[in-house]
């Protein structure tokens, strides 16, 4: 009876054993039936919509409403339009194409395209916790963009990298897409013969035979490469055409000077100055500042000017500076009914003095500014070129710290980009030195044609140069002043003091040193080997429009030099 007992009891253990090896081995190979909600997986909630940005969800969410997908303003201009601008102060979304300038004000369908109303079938901009959010089908208007919206849960999938090779697949057999590479893993969709998936990681295969894809309707996640046919290339590519933005060229060279007039008396020096100079075809006089926070111009302009310049046939492009110390420039920018004054103001200007070109000269523009200021030159660009009028923009030389300049906007929409090669050191300098080295402008050279096509750029040389001044203070620390001087009176100096200049190779420049006074002098000078030396490194680099600051502050022999290199026929 024992015996038996002791049969019954191994029977059962062995039953057991083979019972809980079969619950193992289910357990370990057989797939996962479990299946993630997929309004968890991408993280939504009720009123918002995922976004998927070509094959990886953003962090950001949109809103889905009325069957209409959103997308914040932020998200748009950083990956698929920079040309859309928002005005917080004034709660306006501005968009520009060449001609036109649209404004769109939150929560309503009604725009405007260059003052005339218009409406579209859904609200254009929305407001969430005071963030803008625009409407994808605007943008997909105005911008190299595709998408498909779905729905359970709300997501978008938006197509903007064009150009680059896709590694594409489709399905052979009834497959499981999962959460991760493994079958345990939960199951976030089912595909079907023949639907197409677009591998994420296109290089390898994921440990355990899978590969991670993505769906046409945005799910990322993993599938047995066996259960996937051969895999091909091909190059994602969009019928969007960018909008050509016409350009007002010269067909020959740009030889410019400045003419400094800080009254109106200066007008009257027009035609002497001229008469000193050879190959000048263009005359930019400092005549406009901007004078008040509301967007106010001073204006030194006179007909009679601009009559004398046109005879002796040469164009005059006024300038425009932002020098007013009364002035907040990036206030007046940022201000879209402001920047608009403004911009009218300098129009009426131009019409007004019959002025063949603006030339616009802010250089206090601070980098929380700089969209501010792109927007008013798009916006100024469109004024100009529907009226014939030359817009070209004063610019430091291009550095990593001044891109919010961004030249390469500046360029597309302007007529021509003017980079003032000059101030290497100036009057704050905390040392001694050159004004416009040749290792200057040969990085300025370099760095703008990166940017800006070189027959757009003028390149603005230096007629002056500083002497610099150099004291010893009680504690031992040393006191740097510097006095601008053009040319002749800076060999006047040396010349006074019987001090002879030597040329100094790393600069390209004549320098000279000197003691006076118990300070001593340095000085690199201007003249004409200098100045060939400038124009041979902006020529070489393609650049063949040139300006200089500032007229009368020459020789007379400089124009023989600038000839040789500048042909402004």
């Amino acid at each position: 009876m024992e015996a038996k007992k002791i049969k019954l009891i191994s029977a059962a253990v062995i039953v057991i054993i083979i019972a809980l090896m079969t619950a193992f081995l289910v357990y370990k190979y057989a797939p996962s039936k479990e299946v993630m909600d997929l309004s968890e997986y991408f993280s939504v909630g009720d009123d918002e919509m995922a976004i998927i940005l070509q094959d990886a969800v953003s962090d950001e969410k949109g809103y889905y409403s009325d069957g209409v997908p959103y997308v914040s303003y932020t998200l748009v201009k950083e990956l698929f339009n920079k040309r859309f601008y928002w005005d917080e102060n004034e709660n306006v979304m501005v968009y520009t194409t060449p001609d036109s300038q649209i404004k769109m004000q939150p929560d309503t369908n009604e725009y405007t395209v260059n003052k005339s109303s218009a409406k579209a079938d859904y609200v254009i901009i929305k407001l969430a916790g005071g963030v803008p959010y625009i409407a994808m089908p605007f943008v997909k208007d105005y911008s190299p963009v595709d998408y498909h919206t779905y729905e359970l849960p709300n997501r978008i999938v938006i197509r903007y990298r064009w150009g680059e090779n896709e590694l594409v697949s489709t399905v052979k057999k009834a497959s499981k897409l999962r959460y991760e590479a493994s079958i345990k893993s939960p199951v976030l969709a089912d595909l079907s013969p023949e639907d197409e998936v677009i591998y994420v990681d296109k290089d390898e295969e994921i440990k355990g035979g899978f590969s991670k894809v993505i769906t046409e309707d945005g799910i990322i996640g993993y599938v047995k490469t066996k259960k996937l046919r051969e895999s091909s290339y091909r190059t994602a590519d969009t019928e969007f055409k960018e909008p050509e933005y016409a350009h007002i060229r010269k067909d020959y060279d740009i030889c410019m000077a400045w003419h400094q007039t800080l009254d109106a008396a200066s007008n009257s020096e027009l035609l002497n100055l001229l008469n000193s100079t050879k190959g000048v075809n263009t005359i930019s006089p400092t005549w406009f500042s901007v004078k008040d926070n509301n967007g106010g111009i001073s204006s030194l302009a006179n007909e009679t000017y601009v009559q004398r310049a046109h005879n002796a046939g040469v164009e005059v492009w006024g300038l425009c500076d932002d020098f007013n110390k009364s002035i907040d420039i990036g206030q007046i920018l940022s201000h879209t009914s402001v920047r608009e004054k403004l911009e009218n103001k300098l129009l009426s200007l131009a019409i007004e003095y019959n002025l063949d070109g603006l030339n616009i000269d802010f250089e206090n523009i601070k980098p929380e500014s700089g969209e501010d200021f792109i927007q008013f030159v798009r916006e100024m660009s469109i004024k100009c070129r529907s009226n014939g009028i030359v817009l070209s923009i004063n610019d430091y030389v291009p550095i990593d710290y001044r891109k919010y300049y961004d030249y390469e906007e500046q360029g597309a929409v302007a007529d021509y980009v003017v980079i003032m090669a000059y101030d290497e050191h100036y009057s704050g300098s905390k040392e001694a030195g050159s004004v416009s080295s040749i290792g200057f402008v040969k990085d300025a050279v370099k760095n703008i044609t990166d940017k800006v096509p070189a027959d757009q750029v003028i390149m603005a040389l230096p007629f002056y140069t500083r002497l610099w001044k150099i004291t010893e203070s009680g504690d031992g620390t040393e006191n740097i002043e510097s006095s601008a001087y053009g040319m002749t009176g800076a060999e006047s100096i040396l010349s006074a003091r019987n001090v002879k200049p030597s040329w100094e190779t790393e600069t390209c420049q004549y320098y000279a040193e000197y003691s006076e006074n118990k300070a001593t002098y340095k000085i690199w000078l201007e003249e004409e080997n200098s100045i060939e030396e400038k124009l041979k490194a902006l020529t070489e680099g393609g650049i063949h429009n040139v300006s200089f600051w500032r007229l009368g502050f020459e020789k007379t022999e400089i124009w023989n030099t600038v000839s040789d290199y500048i042909n402004a026929g």
